[in-house]
């Protein structure tokens, strides 16, 4: 999850993490009726130090913002599923079923844009801050898919990584956020591409 320096951050860094692992504690339940099909925790970059916890496939958004996201995704139509580990590094996937192809290819170009201008929105209502971002290119996945990282980092506190793989599938779009402590040089790019390619090929269109 975002690493920010507040402690209302650092608190729901630790609640998605000890709600995903108590979801594992229950039985397995199936995904509820009409939700696009979601990551298993399998499927992202695997975390040297410890397993992946999946909470449950959730109608509506998460209920704090998804950083860099804020004000572009929909409630209406929106699922999404919370992951965590026992350390820092948690991700988050958010689906959305559109009324049409167009409209989804609408919200894709709107995520891809607000992703691509966080890094600098970021540093203008964050004095003292630094921020970097990279684009890491597209993915030929259904009707596609792009990854981008952000870099955030604030004076007398831990730096922020974030990736996001962004992709549609008809009319459904998802984005995946992963997120740790640490710099762009530390993101595992690479396995992340992977990510973001089973997060498309899992939606039903």
């Amino acid at each position: 999850m975002f690493r920010r320096t507040d402690t209302a951050a650092t608190v729901a860094t630790a609640l998605v993490a000890a709600a995903a692992t108590l979801a594992l504690t229950a039985p397995a339940s199936a995904a509820p009726a009409g939700a696009p099909g979601f990551l298993n925790g399998t499927d992202l970059p695997a975390h040297p130090s410890s397993p992946w916890y999946a909470g449950e496939i959730t109608k509506g958004l998460p209920e704090t913002e998804t950083f860099c996201l804020d004000g572009v995704l929909p409630t209406a139509g929106s699922w999404h599923r919370a992951f965590g580990t026992e350390y820092d590094t948690g991700a988050v996937q958010i689906s959305v079923r559109s009324a049409s192809p167009a409209a989804a290819a609408k919200l894709a170009g709107a995520l891809e844009r607000k992703v691509a201008a966080c890094a600098a929105d970021w540093l203008r209502t964050t004095p003292g801050g630094t921020a970097s971002w990279q684009d890491y290119g597209t993915l030929p996945v259904e009707e596609g898919a792009h990854v981008y990282g952000v870099h955030t980092s604030i004076p007398e506190s831990e730096p922020g990584v974030h990736l996001y793989g962004i992709g549609r599938d008809g009319s459904t779009v998802t984005v995946v956020k992963w997120g740790q402590m640490g710099d762009l040089s530390q993101a595992p790019v690479a396995p992340f591409r992977k990510t973001t390619t089973k997060a498309v090929d899992k939606l039903n269109p």
